[in-house]
């Protein structure tokens, strides 16, 4: 028998002690783990299917958005008898607004969870280039009117739809033979349709610095441009040869240093210095100086037609020595061509299509974030007044502006196309007791599909177009 001294006694027990205690905070431990990890899995389960359940949501949604696009009402089901997807189920409801728009709200479920989707789907029969004259008003002033004013043959004439996103204000006599529509208020004219807000084209998104088929500044650059004179044309000029796609326009003519000393970047005048010159003042197509798309009715070089041109600088239409300018070639083919500038466009003489039925020019003046003037369209030459005619699809994604503001300016103006502006359209063309007539006459070839011009958004043809004007989440009633 073994004998246990008092002090032996008292370690076996403060051993027996701290096992024990041991043991209980082990098993604590082990107890808390198991409860984190619980936990942590019931998360993890309830993320998972909140997830699953926006999923649902949205396939319903998404159900509903291609119904109403397509211009019907879809059945999405009732609370009572949702439609099954994928483990789960969504029901909603289809809302006709009545203001040409349609509110579709949609709950998808899985497993006890359920998240909301709401979606309005608008209509619009304006799409781009769809109305003769449209104003976006990107900049959201409240004070914006689009103004038509003047009396008797002087009275502004559009002759198609009119879009402002601010408010419209008919003035005298002038006349909108279309459909007038406001985001604020239209006072004379007949009225139209107020309250009514429209997409602004979105052609930012067409990102011409790398999708174009000729850029221009660089070819001035690398396409061995040479510094010479024409004394038809004015000055001493940058050009291509003949064979270029670019050659279709001179770079800073000298002789007319005070516009190019004005702008903050290069600029680029519309002119075939390998045409003769047509100094007539005779309005009409006839009586333009030719320009000549290259690899076209015998022309040297690629063929020109049918590309994106793409302006790092400023596009003129502006020569003191002519009138006008005409798309031309000798065999008679369209000569369809878009014109992107970074910068601004300034037109000054006329612009003709040899072919009114078949050729196209679209002009589009884009923002250069680092040029505050930037992305406008100007029109009219106060100094000469030779500005008459336009034929041309017009995009500026900030403003036009009118230059015929003096009593020396054209006394009227016609534009055979159309007139966008992602923000403001500013044709207050009166000075003194005149008032400068502004005709627009749509051209709606792009709308109905009849023309393709190269490097715009697909249109919609002459059906309205619906677009998801929001998608967002809504809270679970």
């Amino acid at each position: 028998m073994r004998v246990l001294t008092p002090q032996q006694s008292s370690e076996q027990g403060g051993a027996l002690l701290i096992a024990l205690v041991s043991t209980v905070f082990l098993t604590g431990m082990a107890g808390a783990l198991l409860a984190v990890g619980a936990s942590r899995k019931a998360e993890q389960t309830a993320s998972t299917e909140r997830l699953r359940a926006l999923y649902v949501a949205e396939a319903g949604l998404s159900r509903g958005v291609a119904a109403a696009l397509a211009g019907t009402l879809p059945d999405l089901g009732s609370a009572e008898a949702p439609v099954g997807f994928s483990g789960g189920q969504y029901w909603g409801t289809a809302v006709d607004n009545g203001d040409d728009t349609v509110t579709l709200t949609v709950f998808g479920t899985s497993n006890g969870r359920t998240r909301g989707l709401e979606a309005v789907v608008q209509q619009t029969s304006d799409g781009v280039y769809s109305s003769a004259l449209f104003a976006g008003n990107s900049s959201g002033d409240n004070a914006y009117e689009l103004l038509f004013g003047g009396t008797g043959s002087q009275a502004d004439l559009v002759n198609g739809n009119v879009y402002s996103g601010g408010s419209i204000r008919v003035n005298g006599t002038a006349t909108i033979n279309g459909t007038a529509r406001a985001t604020g208020s239209i006072h004379g004219g007949g009225g139209g349709e107020t309250g009514i807000t429209q997409p602004i084209p979105n052609l930012t998104a067409m990102n011409y610095a790398v999708n174009n088929g000729v850029n221009v500044a660089q070819q001035f650059a690398t396409g061995g441009a040479s510094y010479v004179t024409n004394s038809s044309y004015g000055g001493r000029a940058w050009r291509l040869p003949e064979s270029n796609p670019a050659h279709i326009f001179r770079k800073n003519p000298s002789d007319r240093a005070s516009n190019i000393n004005s702008t903050a970047k290069d600029d680029y005048f519309l002119e075939d210095a390998y045409e003769p010159i047509n100094t007539s003042s005779a309005i009409n197509a006839g009586a333009g100086s030719k320009i000549t798309i290259s690899g076209l009715g015998g022309e040297p070089g690629p063929n020109g037609n049918n590309l994106v041109y793409y302006i790092d600088g400023n596009l003129w239409v502006h020569n003191l020595n002519a009138y006008s300018f005409t798309l031309w070639n000798a065999s008679g083919t369209p000569v369809n061509i878009t014109l992107v500038v970074s910068g601004n466009i300034y037109i000054s003489d006329n612009i003709f299509y040899n072919n009114n039925d078949a050729d196209g020019l679209a002009l589009i003046a884009m923002k250069d974030p680092n040029v505050a003037d930037s992305g406008n369209i100007y029109f009219g030459d106060p100094s000469f007044g030779t500005l008459e005619y336009m034929s041309a699809f017009m995009y500026a994604e900030n403003n036009f502006y009118d230059n015929n503001l003096s009593a020396s300016g054209s006394a009227r103006v016609t534009v055979r196309g159309n007139m966008t502006a992602g923000n403001q359209v500013r044709i207050n063309r009166d000075h003194g007791n005149q008032h400068s007539k502004l005709t627009v006459d749509f051209d709606p070839r792009i709308w109905n599909q009849s023309l393709t011009l190269p490097g715009l958004p697909s249109m919609s043809g002459s059906d309205p177009t619906r677009v998801v004007a929001s998608w967002r989440e809504v809270p679970v009633l």
